[in-house]
Parts: structure tokens; C-alpha cells; sequence
């Protein structure tokens, strides 16, 4: 409630302020409340069942609020040379990723269904905001548009299993609602997973992301990646644990076809010509893998999920960073004509190689950890979808190792030469920022299972 207050009095000093202290104050207070609540996810309160009446504190809930607010702050640390430039513009950019920040932190943390679903979905608004207001191209009309659609429509379901389960319980609070009444019925299971499987997104529901991605700027597809995409595996935990829905046959359909268009979206990524397309489709095959283990119904396969998470929006948002750095140099982000990164800027080819190195799961990243205990928890489930884990697990550092080398290897077109110079301080700091909890947070988060 403090932060929400802290929030809310900073947004009143908008007009008081210029744009540089607006923007400074912005960064620096998201860090100090980022340290606010990993002190509480760290303090000795017990956490596993700490329900009110508006807010729920626990260690899913105090994961993804840590997460949001880093990846806010880093977002718009990000922009600072492009929209801070824009005057009144730039005021409106940090307003609307404001919003959005605090959109999302009450997200992760409403112990009501129903104020749930309207913050979930009213975090679209912003989003759409920032894709259609400094989006790149004339096309982020028609990737709005998809956006909207696709969630929005596939969110309806959800919102009359709310209010049913208001009609016939007649409470809507996690840790009130039993799902004794609704086992094995599938209509229920659509209802409840159709709006998460739209935003994580699986294969089949996922043509909004990479339109998305391409058209958005580099604080929204780092805002995308990082978080909304979350909302849909944090939103499965949620729903599956309180309704008892783990054991419908639906779910094991589900379960299968989300592991199988894992494995098509990672062979599609070699079919991509654009860096952030690339990029988008390598987050399709990711959230395959968290759907499977919530699907698991096991508690590893549950903290398995919660650190791929975690993961997956750090390290993908350092890569949208990235591709909007090079993007900045080569004027393109098409993988013909981004050469020779290695020669032209040495400094980001490093913070490559590292990002695209914990893509691929390698130790001792928090994402090598995430996809161990997420192959035990789905293998746990049924030995035949092994060959599925095995190839996205195989894929994901192929296609890693093919976005590495094909952008920092070769010859660099002409149009590059003569000494680009993007190594700037803030690109060491959001790759640094983003790369040291990978590689630390893993000795405390594994301290839950």
C-alpha cells in the first residue's frame, strides 16, 4: 500500500518537474522498492498462506512483483536517449509505463478473482498505449488490433467462470474458494485456461505476440516479454489451485498439444528473418515448457515454472534490449544484413554471447535450473513426452547459437563502418542488471524446494 501511495504522489509531481528528474526519480525509486520486497520475500514471515481481503502474499506473488518492477525500471532506463528526448512525449511515455507498473503490481497481488480478471485485462490499455504511440512502423495499427482480439475475445469465458463462481460460492477470494464442485468438468478447464493460454502464449494462440513484438518500442516488447506474458502462467497457478482442475482429461490434451507447438515454434525460429521476430518465437517455446509444469500438478514442477518465469523475463528482455541497440547501428533488424558484430561494436557482441549463453540454459544460469526440474516434473507426468522436452531443450540452443553467430560473425555492411560507437554506460548497466540475478538468484530461489 505504501509503494501504491509513493506511486501515486510521484505521478501528482508530473507537471512540477522536468523531464530528466521525472525520468530519474522514475528509475530510482522502482529500484528502491525492488529492494523493499525482496527484503519481505526474504524475511522469516511464512508467506505461503497469507491471504486479506484485498491482498495475497506469497512466494509466487512476491516473485512476480520483484520481477515487475526491475523489468519496469530497466524498461524505461532503457528509452531515456530516444523518448527523453521527445519533451512533452516523454512525459506521457513515463506516465504510461507508470500505469502499467502499477497495473501489474496490484495484478500479482489482489486475493480477488474478479479484481484479477479487471486488472488483467485493463493492463492491455497501456500496452496498447505504448505500441500505438512510439511503436517503429505502420504497422503497429494492425498488431494493436491483434493484440486486443486475441485477448480480450479469449478472456470473456473467463470472466462468466467468475462470476459463476461468485453465484454459486458466493465469495471470490483465493484462499475461500474450494474447487470441489468443479472436478472433471471440461468446460470449466477451457474457461479457466483459455485467457492464460492466449497470453503466455501457446502455439496456436500466439500470432498477436510476434506482431507485437516487432511493432512495439523497446520499452514495450521489454515490458511484454518480461511481464504480460507472466500473467498467464501466474493466472494458471492461481485458477488450477483453487478450482482442483489438474485431473480433467482436458488438461492432458491441452498438456500435449502446448509441448507439441513448443517444439514447432522453436523450428519456426529458424525460419525468421527479423531479430525480434526471431526472439518473440523463442518465447512461445519457453512458455511451453512453464505450461507443462503447472499442467505436472507437482510442486516441483510448480517452483520449476515460477523460475522459468523468472527467467525467461529477465533474459529475454535483455535480448529485445539488444535488438533494439543494434537496430540503432545497422538501421535494420533483418538477420541478412546484421554482420559483423564481433568488429563493429565488440562491447555489445559480449553482452550477446552472455544472453544468448543463459537462452540456451547454460550453467550456471537460473534458466538451466528451470528447465531441470521442469523435465523431471513433465517426464513425472508421462515418459512420452520426452522427445518433446528433449528437442525444445536441443532447439533452444541451436537457435540461440544461430542468432549469435549470424549477427556478430561475417562481414558488416558498409553503411556500419567507420566506428559505431554504442558502448555506452546504461547498455553495461541493464546487461549487468539483468544478467547477475540469472546467474545468483538461483541459490535462494532453489531454497523452496
Amino acid at each position: 500500500m505504501f509503494s501504491l501511495l509513493a506511486m501515486a504522489g510521484f505521478v501528482a509531481m508530473v507537471s512540477g518537474f522536468e523531464l530528466s528528474v521525472f525520468w530519474w526519480v522514475f528509475t530510482w525509486g522502482g529500484i528502491v522498492m525492488l529492494f523493499v520486497s525482496l527484503l519481505f520475500w526474504f524475511s522469516s514471515l511464512d508467506l505461503a498462506n497469507c491471504y486479506s481481503s484485498f491482498f495475497v502474499a506469497d512466494n509466487f506473488s512476491f516473485t512476480l512483483v520483484s520481477l515487475t518492477i526491475l523489468v519496469c525500471c530497466f524498461s524505461v532506463l532503457a528509452s531515456v536517449r530516444d523518448v527523453g528526448k521527445a519533451g512533452n512525449s516523454g512525459k506521457a511515455f513515463i506516465l504510461s509505463v507508470l500505469v502499467l507498473t502499477v497495473v501489474l503490481f496490484c495484478c500479482f497481488s489482489v486475493s480477488s478473482l474478479f479484481n484479477f480478471y479487471i486488472l488483467f485485462e485493463f493492463s492491455l490499455i497501456p500496452t496498447l498505449f505504448l505500441i500505438m504511440g512510439w511503436g517503429y512502423q505502420p504497422e503497429r495499427l494492425q498488431a494493436g488490433k491483434y493484440m486486443m482480439l486475441y485477448t480480450v475475445g479469449a478472456s470473456l469465458p473467463l470472466l462468466i467462470l467468475v462470476v459463476f463462481v461468485l453465484t454459486e460460492m458466493g465469495s471470490i477470494f483465493y484462499g475461500w474458494v474450494s474447487g470441489d464442485h468443479f472436478w472433471g468438468s471440461w468446460l470449466v478447464v477451457l474457461c479457466a485456461s483459455l485467457a492464460f493460454l492466449v497470453k503466455l502464449p501457446i502455439y496456436g494462440f500466439h500470432l498477436w505476440l510476434p506482431k507485437a513484438h516487432v511493432e512495439a518500442p523497446v520499452a514495450g516488447s521489454m515490458i511484454l516479454a518480461g511481464i504480460l506474458l507472466k500473467l498467464g502462467g501466474y493466472g494458471l497457478i492461481r485458477f488450477f489451485n483453487i478450482l482442483s482442475l489438474s485431473s480433467c482429461l482436458t488438461v492432458s490434451v491441452v498438456f500435449c498439444l502446448s509441448l507439441m507447438g513448443g517444439t514447432i515454434a522453436s523450428m519456426v525460429c529458424f525460419a525468421q528473418v527479423d531479430v525480434k521476430a526471431l526472439v518473440a518465437y523463442s518465447s512461445v517455446g519457453h512458455m511451453s515448457l512453464v505450461l507443462g509444469g503447472i499442467y505436472s500438478n507437482t510442486e516441483w514442477g510448480w517452483i520449476g515454472a515460477l523460475l522459468m518465469m523468472l527467467a525467461h523475463g529477465l533474459c529475454s528482455s535483455g535480448m529485445f534490449f539488444l535488438a533494439s541497440e543494434t537496430y540503432k547501428s545497422y538501421h535494420t533488424r533483418s538477420l541478412y544484413l546484421v554482420k559483423g558484430g564481433l568488429a563493429v561494436i565488440p562491447g555489445m557482441a559480449m553482452c550477446w554471447f552472455l544472453m544468448c549463453a543463459i537462452n540456451m540454459a547454460a550453467p550456471p544460469s537460473l534458466n538451466l535450473w528451470s528447465e531441470l526440474m521442469l523435465g523431471i516434473s513433465i517426464l513425472s507426468y508421462s515418459m512420452g513426452f520426452a522427445i518433446f522436452t528433449g528437442l525444445m531443450t536441443f532447439l533452444a540452443a541451436v537457435y540461440s547459437w544461430y542468432i549469435y553467430s549470424a549477427t556478430q560473425h561475417g562481414q558488416s555492411p558498409l553503411w556500419t563502418r567507420g566506428g559505431v560507437m554504442m558502448e555506452e554506460y546504461i547498455n553495461y548497466v541493464l546487461c549487468f542488471g539483468l544478467f547477475l540475478p540469472l546467474n545468483v538468484a538461483w541459490v535462494s530461489l532453489l531454497s523452496l524446494v
